[in-house]
């Protein structure tokens, strides 16, 4: 655990449902600090482990044996998704309780967790995702950097601010045992190498249209496998799609997503960046600011246990947002730009989507490379330290 414990947003919103429901799910990339958080939210816990041979064997040979004990008092039950026969056993254990938040499962694996909470637990678990830290939680904890390239280089991930360890000398690590366990225990990969070249590709296009078919030319592969590959990329939380929004505008739109990164100190170390001066060098800086900036907010969201609401547009001439955020009905407008110095054509997109869709300006905003809040006529100029805070949205 964290010499000192640092507090998660997600944190509160989960006590809260164990008023409500009787199973509390949190899901998040692995090293995200899911067990340091569930076993500080729930010390008195029992804790079963299920990557521990002992405890998944316990699980496998006896589930009812295993989960049975627990109604009355809890449990923790790290990396759930590795035995899926408990799900059916835990439907008939938490309906004869009647007890609240007793059960939490956690897993690193959103598609094999997920897939058997709604075969067996629809309408009795509440689901949270924890990501790597926000901005928000760092300045919190007053661990925030104040240089942009810094932070994209570092990430957010807690062993980073928890150990003497770079991230240099931590992700090709993390990205070798991710490859290794994980990516076989989702999906049977002959070719492994294969894979990891296509995860390295998928950095180098970071914030680009999700191309199915080039990706199937640079490795020698066809579109359904890249297609199964994104799928396990998003399953584990490596990558998330931004959406095109869809809305038409009277202007043909684009139809394939984005493609983005959930943490940039991974990303940086996929592109093979050494440190925060070869990010502020690096040809493809616009993309990796855009990556922060949008990242921070989807993780934003989740940690209040909120799904995505962001968007991004783009039409057939070029004209791009690159965030739409739709929240009650009303579309907020987002342009990043990673220079630090405003200057009229960072808005040049906004005035173009202001013309088209008649939003008030209050509704448009700039982030950008910069430290100060302006307000101008096209928008609102917001610092990229800002981005989860008023006058943010």
């Amino acid at each position: 655990m964290l010499a000192n414990f640092i507090h998660r947003v997600v944190g509160e919103k989960i006590t809260a449902a164990t008023v409500s429901f009787p199973v509390i799910s949190l899901m998040g990339p692995r090293q995200s600090g899911k067990t340091t958080l569930i076993r500080k939210l729930f010390p008195d816990y029992a804790y079963r482990n299920l990557e521990n041979l002992d405890d998944r064997m316990a699980a496998e040979e006896d589930p009812r044996r295993f989960l049975k004990p627990h109604a009355a008092s809890g449990v923790i039950v790290d990396e759930a998704q590795k035995v899926p026969s408990l799900f059916s056993y835990l439907q008939g254990i938490v309906d004869e309780s009647v007890k609240m938040g007793k059960f939490i499962l956690t897993g690193s694996q959103n598609f094999l967790l997920l897939e058997n909470i709604t075969q067996s637990l629809a309408g009795r678990v509440a689901l949270f995702n924890l990501m790597p830290f926000g901005m928000d939680e760092l300045e919190l904890a007053e661990l925030m950097v104040n240089d942009a390239d810094q932070l994209i280089f570092t990430g957010g991930y807690p062993v980073l601010y928890d150990r003497p360890v770079g991230p240099q000398d931590y992700f090709p690590a993390y990205i070798q045992t991710y490859i290794e366990r994980d990516v076989r225990s989702i999906k049977n990969i002959g070719d492994l190498s294969t894979f990891q070249r296509f995860v390295k590709l998928c950095a180098g296009r970071t914030g680009q249209l999700l191309n199915l078919s080039s990706f199937g030319s640079d490795l020698g592969i066809n579109y359904k496998t890249v297609r199964s590959w994104i799928s396990i990329l998003e399953a584990s939380f490596i990558v998330f799609l931004l959406q095109p929004y869809h809305r038409n505008f009277n202007k043909r739109i684009v139809k394939q997503p984005k493609l983005y990164f959930f943490d940039t100190g991974l990303l940086c170390a996929l592109l093979d960046i050494q440190s925060p001066e070869q990010v502020s060098s690096h040809y493809l800086r616009g993309h990796l600011f855009e990556n922060l900036i949008i990242s921070e907010y989807v993780k934003h969201r989740f940690h209040l246990g909120m799904q995505s609401n962001a968007y991004f547009w783009r039409n057939s001439t070029g004209h791009e947002i690159d965030l739409l955020i739709e929240t009650g009905g009303m579309l907020h407008a987002v342009e990043i730009k990673s220079g630090e110095t405003l200057n009229n054509e960072f808005f040049k997109n906004l005035r173009y989507f202001k013309n088209i869709s008649d939003l008030p300006a209050a509704y448009f905003f700039l982030v950008y490379g910069g430290e100060r809040n302006q307000s101008r006529k096209h928008g609102h100029a917001v610092s990229w330290r800002n981005i989860t805070r008023p006058p943010y949205l």
